[in-house]
């Protein structure tokens, strides 16, 4: 069955975009017989014949898309996963993820073949380009919102594995932005766009001049984008926490209360209503109920979070002779971006899982809103404990806002040239590139525990600016005394630094039958530091969000790499072209030792109109900086609990898990019940021992063009179908937190269980995921292309473009050790630890009627359906998109007016029922509602 539905994917074209420009500038390079360096290879070739998958995207086609990020519009290639992209709204609401990367809020990410963005080599001009930053961890990926739109001439994308001739990182494939080289006179665009509900307004305004003279070319420019944010109380689709739901009793909506839960004396308590005005007595008090008195947090957050970017680039071409010249490129990006989660959910008592001061905090009886007349004693002290948390969310602070500053700065400079060498001409450069990026985050909402522990202790100690606390009299009690002792603007900030220096000489040696062998040469010189640096208050342990702590470390490589390309057969029956490429890096890190990959490809064209293209490709991902020396961090992470008695758990109905779970430290009475659903804080960080990830790739692939076809009926028109099949192993992870907890509770594994910590009552204060080299994943798929262009019809031309991926397996395979079945992941949504879908199928289509003075295009995007671990199907998605231009004769056809509108069926993403963020996967589907847009542009 896989098998026939891989030959239906073939049928039908599945495949990626490739643009009626992108085969216009290799056709021009064709007919001057001019050799070019082109993504995949390190050796000037005809980029008509390419040994490797590669998918261009270029300004007309990001222009078509009415999208304002790069990151969002690669994420649209089937081939691509999600990614992190403005959609996703977690600095305060669950934590860092567990590989030490930190939430990049604000930034976006590219991820190909579902195997993370840390897996995807991100180049800028065949350079390497300073990783993201956002205050917030260590990321190990570039943030795509650092590089400004106005100087992107076209998107290279490597569909395979290429350590070999890149580098590091390079696992799932390449994304190499070409910027523009040259350019006379002026580029603008404006343009404004918004959701039918009247939110989400974006403005994008891009500029660039070019100047030619005589052995200089100058581009230089600028871009401002602002995107306003859309709020989940905006969308039916967000508004309660459970997928579907209309009120707490769906469940999903949180303990912690305006009026409290107060879980104290054996009792579980809340108020009735507010205190206001005085202290609250016992009385005001009753039992707290889950299905009515919870809170409903899920309208406080943003469903596209706001963000406003600007900067300026500049490159520079100087001819210093016809055989040398320098190329200079400067680019600054700035971004502020902001998060928001709801009200903070303070928790305080030895049940509460913070994992600092709060879970030992006791209310003395002397604190003047303590109504139970007693001390409430964590048992910090040695006492016995009498009460288990106490939960009150924190209303008057305000919701938890988070917001971001980043600044970005990139120099990139080469010197480059030629010269002959017999007959034959060879190509030298050297490059020197430099970038920073340097985030803060002020995070307002936060608080200070070790004054909250002062300001409900002993009145007697609460003395000089410290204001007895009132954490008892429901919401609007706390007043602005008392929020001004306890509260903190907490302030973090991080950075990236990269400097990387090169060397390549690059030509023919000598001549074959079939032609002359190619060959390229190189050095690199790499080094990287990246820091993390919370608030002080953060770093020791005193705050009352997500814990974290501070990060800093760096290493250097050294490589040397070459590259061969042998002619073999040329101009003769069944092999107009035969030839062989290979390529070997040797390196060495500072951080592990030394590594050496490889690859080899061939092509093989038995007549002018067929290409057929195979390839092995061994890689590797050096650990980030984060993955080796991250802190200590919290991820808080929806996971049931075996050990509880409350109805779903395994404690009262299975007495191997009985007796582990005592062993583990769980009451024996049965009185841990801990509801099902929960979320668990998970702590993890960085290891300096980890190895590099190493994969394998094959690929194998056919281009069809056929001359006949485009004499016919076509100006353009080929076909493309490529498989891929990715093995890699030691992938850096760490053990699946719900996998620890069952280890413990059904086979008493002793190492999961010294993973596991509990609190006296039972309840979970925190399970350890160190990150260690753990899984190997399997994964292979189709790709393919369609593109067409029609001769002139009237006036105008048709065109068509199919694109699609056909995803055969995605399997994650623990260790042996682990005792864990492989997970396959291939039609499921949340394979993994955070949001994604894994669709079999995903498919872009475009077709579009082009004039001088009008055009029209429509695009219809597919997404195959998936299926949650809980059973419930998401069905298939298809998007509608439409856009027309005008391009007015009187005004010369220089300025252009496009409208446009984006999700024109208003389809809303289907619901997800475990999904962290709105009840919807925001990695793979769009924000519920119509979005459309006015732009007008001008050239000179």
């Amino acid at each position: 069955m896989r098998f026939r539905s891989a030959l239906l994917c073939g049928v039908v074209l599945c495949g990626s975009m490739l643009t009626d420009t992108a085969f216009a500038q290799a056709d021009a390079a064709a007919d001057e017989g001019t050799a070019i360096i082109v993504t995949g290879s390190r050796i000037r070739r005809d980029p008509l014949d390419q040994d490797k998958p590669i998918v261009t995207v270029d300004s007309e086609a990001i222009a078509k898309t009415g999208l304002t990020s790069i990151a969002d519009v690669l994420q649209r290639l089937p081939s691509a996963a999600g990614g992190l992209n403005t959609k996703t709204n977690n600095a305060g609401n669950i934590g860092g993820p567990p590989d030490g990367t930190g939430v990049s809020s604000g930034s976006a990410e590219i991820d190909l073949r579902y195997l993370g963005a840390k897996r995807t080599l991100v180049l800028v001009d065949g350079m390497r380009y300073v990783n993201g930053s956002a205050a917030g961890g260590i990321p190990a990926s570039v943030d795509l919102n650092t590089i400004p739109q106005s100087m992107i001439e076209r998107v290279e994308v490597l569909q395979s594995g290429a350590s070999p001739l890149y580098g590091s990182d390079a696992v799932a494939g390449v994304v190499n932005i070409i910027t523009k080289q040259s350019q006379k006179g002026l580029n603008a665009s404006a343009q404004f766009g918004t959701y039918r509900q009247g939110d989400g307004h974006t403005y994008d305004i891009n500029a660039s001049y070019g100047i030619q003279a005589d052995r200089v070319s100058i581009v230089f420019g600028g871009n401002y984008v602002k995107q306003e944010g859309v709020r989940t109380s905006d969308r039916r689709i967000s508004q309660w926490p459970a997928a579907g739901g209309s009120s707490c009793a769906d469940g999903g909506c949180s303990s912690a209360t305006p009026n409290g839960r107060y879980d104290v004396l054996g009792q579980s308590l809340t108020l009735g209503s507010p205190v206001i005005g005085r202290a609250p007595v016992r009385s005001d008090y009753r039992n707290y109920n889950s299905s009515t008195d919870s809170f409903n947090f899920a309208p406080y957050n943003y469903l596209l979070t706001p963000s406003e970017r600007y900067g300026a680039f500049l490159n520079a071409k100087f001819e210093f002779s016809d055989a040398v010249s320098m190329r200079t490129r400067l680019v600054y990006q700035h971004r502020n971006s902001t998060t928001q989660a709801a009200f903070l959910p303070l928790f305080i008592g030895p049940d509460a899982g913070n994992g600092n001061l709060l879970d030992t905090i006791s209310v003395d009886a002397t604190n003047p809103y303590n109504p139970f007349g007693v001390t409430l004693s964590s048992g910090a002290d040695g006492s016995a404990a009498n009460y288990s948390t106490i939960r009150r969310r924190f209303v008057e602070g305000g919701p938890r806002i988070f917001s971001q500053s980043v600044d970005t700065l990139s120099l990139e400079s080469t010197l480059e040239g030629s010269f002959d060498v017999g007959d034959h001409k060879w190509y030298w450069d050297v490059n020197g590139t430099y970038g920073t990026n340097n985030a803060h985050q002020v995070f307002t909402g936060n608080l200070n525990a070790a004054k909250l522990a002062q300001a409900l202790g002993p009145v007697s100690q609460c003395t000089g600016a410290c204001v007895p606390f009132n954490i008892f009299g429901g919401a609007g009690s706390i007043t602005q005394a008392m929020l001004d002792f306890v509260t903190f603007d907490e302030r973090d900030r991080s950075e990236q630094e990269l400097w990387d220096a090169t060397a390549n000489l690059s030509g023919d040696l000598f001549d074959l039958p079939a032609g002359p062998v190619g060959f390229a040469i190189g050095y690199e010189h790499r080094n990287q530091e990246a820091s993390y640096t919370p608030d002080p208050i953060i770093t020791a342990g005193l705050g009352a969000d997500v814990p974290t702590s501070p990060a800093r470390g760096g290493f250097n490589v050294d490589e040397f790499y070459g590259e061969l390309r042998i002619p073999i057969l040329s101009d003769t029956p069944f092999f107009q072209k035969l030839e062989l490429d290979g390529a070997a890096r040797h390196s060495n890190y500072s951080s592990f030792g030394s590594n050496t990959t490889y690859t080899v490809s061939g092509l093989w064209k038995p007549v002018n109109d067929l290409l057929l293209r195979g390839g092995y490709a061994e890689s590797l991902r050096a650990p980030s900086i984060g993955e080796l020396y991250a802190g200590r961090s919290r991820t808080d992470a929806t996971i049931d609990d075996p050990c509880t008695s409350a109805p779903g758990g395994f404690f009262q109905t299975n007495a191997t898990v009985r007796a582990n779970c005592i062993a583990n430290g769980v009451p024996a009475s049965g009185s841990y019940a801990e509801p099902v659903g929960g979320q668990l804080g998970v702590f993890s960080q960085g290891y300096t021992g980890l190895k590099p990830e190493t994969s394998k790739t094959w690929t194998a692939g056919m281009v069809y063009s056929p001359a006949w076809a485009r004499e016919s009926f076509g100006s353009a028109f080929s076909v493309e179908v490529n498989y891929y099949n990715i093995r890699l192993k030691n992938a850096i992870d760490s053990v699946p937190a719900t996998l620890t907890l069952r280890r413990c509770a059904f086979d008493g594994d002793p190492i999961s269980c010294a993973a596991i910590s509990r609190t006296g009552s039972g309840a979970v204060a925190g399970i350890d995921g160190v990150l260690q080299n753990l899984n190997a994943i399997n994964t292979d798929g189709i790709d393919g292309t369609l593109l067409y262009r029609s001769k002139p019809i009237g006036t105008g031309t048709v065109g068509l473009t199919v694109n699609a991926a056909y995803l055969l397996k995605y399997d994650i395979k623990p260790p042996a050790d682990l005792n864990a079945p492989t997970i396959e992941c291939a039609g499921t949504e949340r394979c993994g630890a955070s949001d994604q879908a894994y669709p079999r199928f995903k498919a872009t289509a475009t077709l579009d009627w082009s004039t001088e003075n009008w055009g029209v295009s429509l695009t219809g995007r597919y997404i195959d359906k998936v299926t949650e671990s809980d059973g419930h199907r998401m069905g298939t998605t298809i998007y509608g998109d439409i856009q027309a231009y005008f391009s007015p004769a009187w005004l010369d056809h220089r300025t252009r007016f496009t409208i446009g509108v984006n999700n024109l069926f208003d389809k809303d993403p289907p619901l997800c029922n475990t999904c962290d963020g709105a009840n919807f996967d925001t990695t793979t589907y769009d924000v519920p509602g119509q979005f459309g847009y006015l732009r007008l542009s001008y050239r000179m």
